[in-house]
């Protein structure tokens, strides 16, 4: 018996084939899309969380830093220049590191340790990248130990002792200055420190004065001096958040007025509103002088920590914030932050415009979900060991942030304008003097 044969198929012309090929990259493309996110023109800045690894350690971006912290710093010892002793210690040396060790003036002592004990501390001036020089010079002045005069004669009596520094036009060594007055602690420093890298709070004096200290090039924006009571937050810490739910205040300011538009704007916005917006009157002095314990209990009462500018543009308040966990609203309006390059601070703060804080401001703040504020407290706890000072040896650390941006300043074209060099390479001065044969006092630039 003959099985009757099945129908013959339609050829399967090159038309065909082309078709079939559409279809099947139509269907992948749409699958494909359905497991992304809508592409939109505005491309938001990547994640917090992209700055670290899996084992929570800071990784810093390639592009303009270099893929490996490789640095040479030499330290200045005291014994070793004179009148660096007295930037120190005072004209007569009774002032102590311990002594300065606190208030905003702490970082001076702080990095200068750090920098001692640093794994990238040469002991060898020729093969330093970069030469940090050590001054308590603000916790001196507040306490006495040197004058505005004698401060300015004293840096330029060291600066003159310092053939490296003539050599780099001073480019290659580093100063600190952490009080809001910056570098204009030293009178004269638009004439010797001109080229040299500032780390400093301040970005900007401009209100009192006709040119800022810092220059976006060759500077550097360090994080305040917290208390160190309320950056341990691996272990004890003198104050532990509240829970969101439990805060009483929307806002709170702890601050003084120093008679200052935007802080006697925010002082009377809470007599108007005192159920949402906390401002006792900070007294520092006397038996009703807030304490230290006190104070850090009333900011983290509240889910928003208010930082308006104060004498200059930065204020404590907001690195503050970020160990009692309430999110920082900047109301200034010039203020620079530390690592800018790196930190994404729209995720976990607030910037306000400072000509517009009245009740508006605490409708906005009123309008956002606790949701959202959880999510930009938890984007700073990520980044908050960025304004811890520890060694640079650990995972996360204001240090290893400062030694990063610090290889970001190597230039490595260390002659100034002062120098000169002969056919064999070496380098000499005006009078044909080679290098190492300098002698002291050597006029600076």
């Amino acid at each position: 018996m003959v099985t009757p044969s099945r129908a013959r198929a339609p050829p399967c012309t090159r038309a065909h084939q082309i078709g079939a090929l559409a279809l099947a990259s139509i269907v992948f493309f749409f699958a494909r899309s359905l497991d992304r996110p809508a592409t939109c023109v505005y491309s938001p800045s990547p994640p917090t969380t992209s700055l670290f690894d899996h084992a929570g350690t800071l990784r810093w971006p390639e592009r303009g830093y270099g893929s490996v912290l490789s640095l040479k710093i030499y330290v200045y010892d005291e014994r070793e220049i004179d009148g660096l002793r007295a930037l120190l210690r005072g004209r007569d040396g009774r002032i102590s590191a311990e002594s300065c060790f606190k208030g905003q003036w702490g970082t001076q002592v702080k990095i200068h340790q750090l920098m001692l004990k640093s794994k990238f501390r040469t002991l060898k001036k020729e093969e330093a990248d970069l030469f940090f020089v050590p001054s308590y010079v603000k916790c001196v002045r507040m306490n006495g130990g040197l004058n505005d005069k004698e401060i300015n004669q004293t840096y330029v009596k060291v600066l003159s002792q310092m053939p490296y520094f003539r050599l780099s036009g001073g480019r290659d060594h580093i100063f600190v200055f952490p009080s809001g007055a910056g570098a204009h602690l030293f009178r004269s420093w638009a004439t010797f420190l001109n080229r040299s890298i500032i780390l400093t709070p301040e970005g900007d004096r401009t209100d009192k004065r006709d040119t800022s200290a810092f220059n976006t090039w060759k500077d550097i924006i360090i994080p305040g001096n917290v208390d160190d009571g309320m950056t341990n937050f691996m272990g004890s810490s003198i104050v532990q958040p509240i829970p969101l739910s439990k805060r009483k205040y929307l806002a709170n300011f702890l601050g003084r007025a120093q008679g200052k538009v935007g802080r006697l704007q925010l002082a009377e916005l809470a007599k108007q509103y005192p159920n949402k917006l906390e401002s006792p009157e900070l007294k520092l002095t006397g038996p009703d002088k807030l304490g230290r314990t006190e104070y850090f209990n009333h900011l983290r009462n509240a889910k928003f920590c208010v930082a308006p500018r104060g004498e200059s543009s930065w204020t404590l308040r907001f690195y503050e914030s970020f160990f009692v966990e309430c999110v920082p609203v900047i109301l200034s309006d010039k203020v620079e932050l530390p690592f800018q390059n790196v930190i994404d601070y729209t995720q976990f703060s607030i910037k306000w415009p400072s000509t517009k804080i009245g009740p508006e401001l605490l409708d906005y703040l009123q309008s956002i979900p606790d949701e959202v504020i959880h999510e930009m407290l938890a984007h700073g706890r990520l980044v908050r060991c960025l304004f811890v000072y520890a060694p640079e040896t650990g995972p996360c650390s204001a240090m290893l942030g400062i030694m990063w941006e610090l290889q970001r300043k190597v230039r490595r074209f260390h002659q100034s304008a002062e120098t000169f060099w002969l056919h064999n390479g070496s380098i000499v001065n005006r009078d044909l003097v080679e290098f190492h044969n300098w002698r002291t006092p050597v006029p600076l630039p």
